[in-house]
This record gives C-alpha cells, sequence and structure tokens, in this order.
C-alpha cells in the first residue's frame, strides 16, 4: 500500500473541502446582520481545522511528482477514506455554529449532503443560518457529480493519472469513459454542471425567488439532492401564482440529471442518434409517465381530489422520487396504500448509471428483466442461442451475473440494515415502517421516507447510534456497495 499516495490525494480532497467551507464563511460574513451570530466565526473555526488536516496529509505525502495511474488498490482506500472524512470535516460547520448540534447528527447530515441523500436531523431549518444552509447546499452540489471526480480532471497537474479514482467513485463505470481521455471527459462533465446549474438558478431567479434561495433551491436540484432552505421544502412555493411554474422547472432538471451524464455529453455533440438506443433513459421516462398516470388518475377517481391537482402532485412526488432527490411539496403519507408502494419501488429503482441519482438504477433492472426473459424461453427451448444487450452494448455472462448479485445483495442489505435499525431503536416505539423507510431513504440516497421519516418529518427523533449507521448506509449506496465493503476485506486488495 502507498500510504503516501493515499494521504496526499485524501489531503487535496479535504482542500478542496475547505476551500468551500471558506467561500460559505465568506458569504455569511457579507450576508452579515440575518441569522443567530457565531455563525461566520464557526464557518471559519471549521474550515480551519479542514485546512489544518488538509494540509497535513499532503505534507505527510511528500513532494515529489508521481507518474502513471493511480493504482486501484489505493484507489478504493482513497474513495472509502475520501467519503468518511468528508462527512466527518464537513458536519463541522453544525457543531460549531448556532443552533448547534451533537457530533452524531453533524455526520448524519454532512453525510447526506455530500451523498446527496437530503435526509435531515434539523427540525427547524429556517433557524439556522443563511451561511449554514449555504454550506449545506454546496455539499450536495459537490457531492452530486462526486467530489472525487469533479477534481479528478485536474489531478494530471499533479502528476498522477486517475481512471481508477473515476471508475470507482459512483457509478461512472465501463468503456463510456474510454471516448476520450479521462481528463477531457472528466471536464466536459463539469462543464455541463456547471451549465445545468446556472440555468437552473437563472430560471428560478427569473420565477421570482430570491438569489439565495435561487442558488441553494438550484444546487440541491441539479445534484438531485433535495435540501431546501424551507421547512416545507418547495411546498412553500406551492401557494405561489406561479408556483406550478417553479414545480415544473425544478422537475425538468430532477429528471435530466437522473440521466447518464456521459449520455448528456454526447448529446451535447449533437450525436442524436445514441438518444434513440439509450434504453435505460428511455424506460425511465416510460416508467415515470405511467406512475405519474396511474398515481394521478388513481387518486382523482377513488380519492376525490381534482384531477389537475393530482396529476401535479403525483408528476412532481414520483420524478423527485425515481430521480432521488426528496423535494416534498404534497404529502404521499396521505396517498392510498398501493401509491406508496409504487413510491417504495422507485426509491429501490432510482434513476440512470452515471447520474447524480441514487438506487439500484434502471440499467441493472433492463439486465435483470432480459436475463428473466431469457432464462424463461431456455427452459423451453434450451438450445436457443441468446444475445443479451444493453443501449446497443453486449452484455457479457459475467457482467450479467455480476448484475443479478448485486441486487440480490442490494435487497438483503435492506432487509438486515431494516433490522438493525429496528434493534437499535428498540424500546422507542418506532414502527417497521419507519425502520424500513429510513433504510430505503438513505441506501438509495433518497432523502424522505415513510413513517415518522416521512417528507414532513425527519431524523432527528432517531436515536444517536442510528443516525451513524443510516449515515454509513447512505455512503455505502452512495459508492453502489463494493467500493465501501471492499474495506472490510483486506484481503481482497491488500496484495493486489
Amino acid at each position: 500500500m502507498n500510504h503516501r499516495l493515499v494521504s496526499r490525494i485524501t489531503g487535496i480532497l479535504l482542500l478542496f473541502q475547505a476551500l468551500a467551507m471558506v467561500a460559505c464563511a465568506l458569504f455569511s460574513w457579507w450576508d452579515g446582520a440575518t441569522g443567530p451570530a457565531g455563525a461566520t466565526a464557526g464557518l471559519f473555526k471549521a474550515a480551519g481545522i479542514t485546512l489544518g488536516m488538509a494540509l497535513g496529509l499532503v505534507a505527510a505525502g511528500g513532494r515529489q511528482r508521481m507518474a502513471g495511474r493511480v493504482p486501484r488498490r489505493e484507489a478504493v482506500v482513497i474513495v472509502g477514506l475520501g467519503w468518511l472524512l468528508s462527512g466527518f470535516f464537513g458536519g463541522m460547520p453544525y457543531v460549531f455554529c448556532p443552533p448547534g448540534m451533537n457530533v452524531a447528527g453533524a455526520f448524519f447530515e454532512a453525510a447526506s449532503g455530500f451523498t446527496t441523500t437530503g435526509s435531515s436531523v434539523m427540525s427547524d431549518i429556517e433557524a439556522w443560518p443563511r451561511g449554514v444552509l449555504m454550506w449545506r447546499s454546496v455539499t450536495q452540489w459537490l457531492g452530486g457529480i462526486g467530489i472525487l471526480v469533479l477534481f479528478v480532471a485536474v489531478l494530471s497537474y499533479f502528476g498522477m493519472g486517475s481512471k481508477s479514482l473515476f471508475q470507482n467513485e459512483s457509478s461512472f463505470r465501463g468503456g463510456e469513459s474510454g471516448m476520450a481521455r479521462i481528463q477531457d471527459t472528466a471536464w466536459s462533465l463539469i462543464r455541463i454542471y456547471l451549465t445545468l446549474s446556472a440555468t437552473c438558478t437563472l430560471g428560478l431567479k427569473a420565477m421570482g425567488m430570491t438569489w439565495f434561495h435561487a442558488i441553494c433551491h438550484a444546487m440541491a436540484t441539479v445534484s438531485t439532492g433535495g435540501f431546501s432552505t424551507h421547512n416545507k421544502s418547495v411546498g412553500y412555493y406551492s401557494g405561489w401564482g406561479n408556483g406550478w411554474l417553479i414545480e415544473l422547472w425544478i422537475t425538468v432538471f430532477m429528471f435530466v440529471c437522473s440521466l447518464n451524464f456521459l449520455l448528456i455529453v454526447v448529446l451535447v455533440r449533437r450525436k442524436w442518434k445514441r438518444l434513440g438506443r439509450e434504453e435505460d433513459a428511455l424506460w425511465l421516462f416510460g416508467i415515470c409517465v405511467a406512475c405519474i398516470l396511474t398515481i394521478g388518475a388513481g387518486r382523482a377517481l377513488g380519492g376525490g381530489v381534482d384531477f389537475v391537482q393530482a396529476l401535479r402532485d403525483a408528476s412532481f412526488i414520483v420524478v423527485t422520487i425515481v430521480s432521488t432527490s426528496g423535494f416534498g411539496t404534497a404529502d404521499y403519507e396521505l396517498w392510498p396504500a398501493w401509491a406508496k408502494m409504487i413510491l417504495a419501488l422507485l426509491m429501490l429503482m432510482g434513476g440512470c448509471a452515471g447520474s447524480t441519482a441514487g438506487g439500484f438504477k434502471v440499467g441493472r433492472l433492463l439486465v435483470f428483466l432480459k436475463s428473466a426473459r431469457q432464462e424463461i424461453i431456455r427452459a423451453f427451448r434450451p438450445n436457443r442461442v441468446f444475445r443479451l444487450t444493453v443501449n446497443g452494448n453486449p452484455i457479457s455472462e459475467e457482467a450479467r451475473s455480476r448484475t443479478v448479485f448485486f441486487l440480490l445483495m442490494y435487497l438483503m442489505i435492506c432487509v438486515f440494515s431494516t433490522l438493525a435499525v429496528a434493534a437499535l431503536e428498540a424500546g422507542t416505539g418506532i414502527s417497521m415502517e419507519t425502520c424500513g423507510g429510513a433504510v430505503l431513504a438513505t441506501i438509495s440516497n433518497i432523502g424522505p421516507g415513510f413513517g415518522t421519516v416521512g417528507p414532513t418529518e425527519n431524523f432527528g427523533h432517531l436515536r444517536e447510534s442510528t443516525q451513524v449507521f443510516l449515515a454509513w448506509l447512505m455512503i455505502l449506496g452512495r459508492l453502489e456497495l463494493f467500493a465501501l465493503l471492499v474495506l472490510f476485506f483486506p484481503s481482497a486488495w491488500r496484495r493486489y
């Protein structure tokens, strides 16, 4: 293990985080009179501690220029350790700034931000200073494309290749990244991310939001994170005359950012034919439309809700769930059980691979469904030769087996984690619906769950041990299981 390499790159990661904290502290100082006193000092204090640790790690890594790519063994450790350290140091502003938060809650809030989950332990969001709320949104914006991917494009300046880091971060995997050098692809992703963020911000500002609220909501939208600056989330604007337009604008951006960002890169380069064979994007669109119509019509016919209002509520909630954003307008806890079951399935599925969305991804669902179809036909026609493809790309037997294994492991972790949360909360009277909802909301990076962690509630009433466990589930889901789980099996990477 090259400990100096791990130390140096991890230090660079924390350096970026410290600079982001300084920017939020400067905003808090400029913002001045709004919010409780002490926010600026708390942000500067957190930034100073993070900066000190970052410089120490960079110094420990040495100054020599290192050629070649980052080995997979070191990349795995950097990815897992990087996200854990980001959660720890990113939580410091919540501890140092009024009204204050315990360490477990701060780690939960920071992990929720960086993993773009959107779950929160804040019972009164509007009581927090605007500088802290800005930091809260920034964590999601950075985490949306992945902190490690954000600086993978500039690692070449430090003399280190970055392909292993790029492939271990989230769902940016496979041959798509081979269409150009990995640094060029990363820069393309960043440019698109910035463009989407700026466009979303300008649109929200034009619709009547202040610059502060427009920027915060845009960062949470493009990252599909879901942190809002209001206790009622986006529902705060539902009563406005153009509230439906704000919801529609956010809905469009949530859906776009739940698509594969590499697909967006291709479309920006005007390769329109690619869209026709992008199966997971087309399936995601079809699933959203079907669920919106089903829930909207079902509530209108069976619940006596106005059809237009039912369709409006269903459109926003379905997209915010499938994109794993977690914004709130309507309280889906009041919806029929069958509608909540549809939402639970959407929570499991999530968006497309290579997006800022969580879940086990539409592409894996496609592989599973096509594999199931083949096995059913093969039972009656054993000599038939099959060719499995997704998005026009052939899927090998190894990839198919790995996908099925991933889905089974994902479901098993959900089941055992639900039992673990129930055990941690023993004696509190918590329901299994809440336990299951909390697990689905965190491992799929959704935000709100069901029961007492639903869209109008928060996670603040859970025990500190439960909050830390759920924060770990957020990181596990964000890294798609393997990149974090492998840290617990040193034999897999110690002698790689």
